[in-house]
């Protein structure tokens, strides 16, 4: 697999991990739904909005209050950092609107794991230092420094997304309320993260992110469970397999 690709795996993944996280109730399976509208008097990239839009205000009016923003920031914060465990199922819409389907396994701090259900062959494995994409096909790994991935901080015991991250833009409507994170990194680029929550339940909808080529991959998740705890195995590199291709 082709070095972009795997950058795009691991970004889109770790943008899945940072929703996946936040939301602790099981939910039908989510449709993907169109982003914030674009501030035509805004300047920045598209999807973003400068302002918080007040929650049941009508379309197109905004709330420049920064409390608000703080206060919407918090609550996921509390929900992420809240969450120790966390097992479930994700569906994936690709740039193509390929659909692939799967489960994930979070034992907080460091670890995950994603299985991509056939005809993908891919798992994505975090286990506390290092993230590797596996083909299981062909038997081959890539692996990555957790350090240096959008998932570092996801995977932290305590949260702050206003202080970890590059918090580009917070938004509300009578629909969502969506935080817009950037990440720069060496081996995945500058991908933008957004992340979109009921604005009612404020329980999680879907999340999507647009990799350093623009490309925009959307992850749902369902039937979520915060009690299971996962195996350790399941969080287990094979550091010996002489087909690991180390990308530091």
């Amino acid at each position: 697999m082709r070095r972009c690709t795997m950058g795009r795996v691991v970004a889109a993944l770790a943008l899945g991990l940072s929703a996946v996280i936040a939301s602790t109730a099981a939910q039908t399976l989510p449709m993907p739904q169109p982003g914030p509208k674009k501030d035509a008097s805004s300047t920045w990239a598209p999807g973003l909005r400068p302002t918080l839009i007040a929650a049941g205000a009508q379309d197109g009016a905004t709330v420049g209050d920064e409390s608000k923003q703080r206060a919407l920031v918090d609550r996921v914060n509390t929900y992420l950092s809240n969450i120790s465990t966390l097992v479930g199922d994700f569906v994936q819409v690709g740039p193509d609107g390929a659909r692939t389907e799967g489960q994930f396994y979070i034992q907080k701090p460091g670890k995950v794991r994603f299985e991509y259900k056939p005809p993908s062959r891919i798992d994505v494995i975090a286990d506390g230092q290092s993230v590797v994409v596996r083909d299981r096909k062909l038997a081959t790994q890539d692996l990555y420094p957790l350090s240096q991935t959008p998932l570092r901080f996801l995977l932290s015991d305590h949260i702050d997304l206003q202080r970890d991250t590059n918090l580009v833009s917070v938004a509300a409507d009578d629909v969502f309320v969506t935080l817009v994170v950037e990440d720069k990194q060496q081996f995945v680029g500058n991908n933008r993260l957004m992340l979109m929550f009921g604005a009612k339940d404020f329980q999680l909808r879907q999340w999507t992110v647009t990799d350093p080529q623009g490309y925009d991959t959307t992850v749902a998740v369902y039937n979520l469970d915060t009690k299971t705890k996962p195996d350790p195995d399941l969080f287990k590199i094979n550091y010996d397999n002489p087909d690991l291709q180390n990308t530091r």
